[in-house]
């Protein structure tokens, strides 16, 4: 089965500090470096270096290609990415040196300019049973899932960054869908009810290094992280994401793809960067 993408595009820049900044510091940095990142494109790089075959669908400034070569490198098609005047969007990376938690400042730019006509164009070659994947960092998000519904796929829906509105607008249309634990509670209250009663296909609770839930056809169980020594989680979420996703669209089983997205967001963390810091398969 094949992946389509609607996804964020953005050019990363890192900076590693001695701890997270607080509210009015000014905070000298240990050392900065740049690279691909946004949700979108983290997932599309996992999902190919997963095993999938992944279309990614979104937009980047003209002067920007040489930015997008990890992902044609990683397999991704880019046949529906446009190239345009808005600038690509961005996002500004702190990095705690110490424990290598992050905070992210982020850009959208062309990331909200995607069009209806990119988005259908797009679709026209998705057969039913395809997967459709989005996030919440472009526009489209909806109408682009509605769309992909309408034609038969199977849907999966990244609800980062969280909107806990834009959620409860579409869960009735998710086949799987991926959420922390934080955000979990916040569902769990607007919906009166338990995660485990939700009622979805596919249902992923992440605990970071605690592991993952799972609720859904495939009935109930956890799934522990690996124990590594993190130096950046910038893209664990992501990367778990996309290796779970790909294992989906080969027919594996939902525990044995959770095992291996686990073993990926482990590799994953013990690296700085983000898209360029996701394993291959083999390396698992």
């Amino acid at each position: 089965m094949t992946v389509f993408n609607l996804g964020s595009i953005n050019l990363d820049y890192f900076y590693k500090v001695p701890h997270l900044p607080k509210p009015g510091e000014t905070l000298g940095a240990l050392s900065f470096s740049q690279g691909l990142g946004g949700k979108g494109a983290n997932q599309s790089v996992a999902l190919a270096r997963g095993g999938a075959e992944v279309y990614h669908i979104g937009q980047i400034h003209k002067d920007d290609e040489a930015h997008i070569a990890l992902m044609a490198q990683a397999g991704v098609d880019l046949t529906h990415i446009a190239r345009g005047d808005v600038p690509t969007g961005h996002a500004i990376v702190v990095i705690d040196d110490a424990s290598g938690e992050n905070q992210i400042l982020l850009m959208a730019g062309a990331n909200h300019a995607l069009t209806d006509s990119q988005m259908t164009k797009a679709l026209e070659g998705a057969k039913a049973g395809d997967w459709a994947l989005t996030q919440n960092e472009t526009n489209l998000g909806e109408a682009f899932l509605k769309t992909a519904k309408s034609k038969g796929l199977q849907i999966c829906y990244s609800a980062a960054p969280f909107v806990k509105d834009k959620l409860l607008a579409l869960i009735d249309d998710v086949d799987l869908l991926v959420v922390n634990e934080g955000e979990a509670a916040e569902i769990a209250a607007a919906l009166g009810k338990a995660p485990e009663a939700w009622g979805l296909p596919h249902l992923v609770v992440t605990k970071g290094a605690q592991g993952a839930y799972y609720w859904g056809k495939e009935g109930a169980l956890f799934q522990p992280s690996e124990q590594v020594k993190a130096v950046d989680t910038t893209g664990a979420g992501d990367t778990y994401l996309g290796f779970l996703l790909a294992q989906l669209s080969h027919g594996a089983s939902i525990s044995q793809a959770m095992a291996i997205a686990s073993k990926a967001a482990s590799i994953q963390v013990t690296r700085f960067g983000t898209a360029d810091a996701i394993p291959a398969l083999a390396e698992l």
